[in-house]
């Protein structure tokens, strides 16, 4: 899957970064490198369901996919 992300230099230093098409998704970095290792935190995070609060029966198949 490939996303596009916008990349902002913050007013105070740094740099901050956007995912338009996960609404919500956003992070920071003091430096460009950190920025890059955030945002795939930030998309796992903003991608990441917790299960115990989706009803699985013996029949259900739980699978993970890559797009």
């Amino acid at each position: 899957m490939k996303l596009k992300v916008i990349v902002h230099e913050a007013e105070e230093g740094g740099y901050w970064a956007e995912v338009p098409s996960i609404p919500g998704c956003a992070t920071q970095g003091d430096s460009f490198n950190e920025l890059l290792n955030n945002i795939y935190e930030a998309v796992d995070a903003c991608l990441s369901v917790d299960l115990k609060d989706i009803s699985v029966t013996d029949k259900d198949r739980v699978m993970e996919i890559a797009v």
